[in-house]
């Protein structure tokens, strides 16, 4: 079982800010901007290109919806996505918000970030999340 997989069962407590019944979005706890979001499936699959079409799909859909809730909630120009997979082996989409195209590094994260901070960006990203 991966680490996010215990997150979507709330063995592992998480910055939720959306979620339904195939898949959960959370803050990234070293994020790059505040607001950086983790969409996953819930379907525990490694590789993103390995799920099914449908899942893959609506996968999709529902990180344009966390996006679009990152953006109402968060000043920013745009919302980046950004799909690696090395690093936790469950598919997952990372959604930042972007002032500038350098926000996107992932060399330059957020250090010690504050949890009352990160609870508050959570609230308010889920406050903006409509289905």
């Amino acid at each position: 079982m991966t680490i996010f997989s215990k997150i979507i069962k709330g063995e592992i407590p998480s910055y939720k800010v959306a979620e339904d019944d195939r898949y959960y979005a959370f803050l990234d706890i070293n994020p790059l901007q505040w607001g950086h979001t983790l969409v996953i499936p819930k379907q525990e699959t490694d590789y993103i290109f390995d799920l099914d079409d449908e899942t893959l799909a609506g996968l999709q859909v529902f990180a344009k919806k966390v996006a679009k809730a990152i953006k109402a909630a968060i000043p920013c120009r745009k919302v980046g996505q950004a799909v690696f997979g090395l690093e936790v082996p469950h598919a997952h989409i990372h959604l930042v918000p972007l002032a500038s195209e350098g926000d996107m590094d992932f060399h330059n994260k957020i250090s010690n970030p504050d949890p009352e901070k990160m609870k508050e960006i959570a609230a308010k990203i889920a406050e903006n999340f409509h289905e």
